[in-house]
């Protein structure tokens, strides 16, 4: 079968979503850092994994579209439906990262938010976000991954082996982020270090990375 028709079908994982997400959302943090990853953009933009549209109430009202690609059935009904009440206009299509169904260089910015732990292929999801950014235009991401140092990321590669992925949708809690987007020819420009939720408590897929790169001229 070919990759852009495979099915992406987590129904238990999206119905925690859908159930528990908004407030989780709220509660251990990452409102705060999708607000903050979202300020600033302008014009048309791509965002991949969109899942039930967390990230719509907070783009700017410069941006004058977004086409938000989701390709689980049940998240991308619910995004559909927010995207109703989002004060921008947003487009929810039903594909996957590897095979984004849009023109070359269309966009002036991108998002991953959350997401590329549970792409197929990683490397192939950003050439397709390089191919569809125009020169210049902004890789905006806000990810989660290996732990720096310590026993963490033993302890994220033994749950990628075995558990966590069957758990969460087909989410790993190690990769890379940051290495992968340099590998796929980005830029970085800044970035930053978190931990979400905050405080002592670390979970695998605490650790986080957020910030900007650009695909170059």
């Amino acid at each position: 079968m070919p990759l852009h028709s495979s099915p992406v079908h987590h129904p238990l994982f999206a119905r925690f979503c859908l159930k528990a997400g908004p407030a989780l959302d709220r509660r251990a943090g990452p409102a705060a850092h999708r607000r903050e990853l979202l300020a600033g953009l302008s014009g048309r933009v791509i965002e991949i994994g969109a899942g039930q549209g967390l990230n719509f109430p907070y783009y700017p009202d410069a941006v004058s579209e977004v086409v938000a690609i989701e390709p689980e059935r049940l998240l991308r009904r619910q995004a559909a439906q927010a995207a109703v009440r989002c004060g921008v206009p947003v487009d929810v299509v039903p594909a996957v990262a590897e095979a984004l169904p849009v023109k070359s260089e269309a966009f002036d910015a991108a998002v991953v938010s959350l997401v590329l732990c549970s792409v197929r292929d990683v490397p192939r999801a950003l050439a397709e976000l390089r191919r569809v950014l125009r020169p210049g235009g902004e890789l905006r991401f806000f990810e989660h991954g290996i732990a720096e140092g310590g026993a963490l990321p033993a302890v994220q590669r033994a749950l990628d082996r075995t558990v966590w992925p069957v758990l969460f949708g087909g989410c790993h809690t190690a990769r890379d982020p940051l290495t992968a987007i340099r590998a796929a020819g980005f830029a970085l420009g800044t970035w930053r270090r978190l931990r979400v939720p905050e405080g002592p408590v670390r979970l695998p897929s605490s650790p986080c990375v957020t910030g900007v790169a650009v695909r170059p001229a």
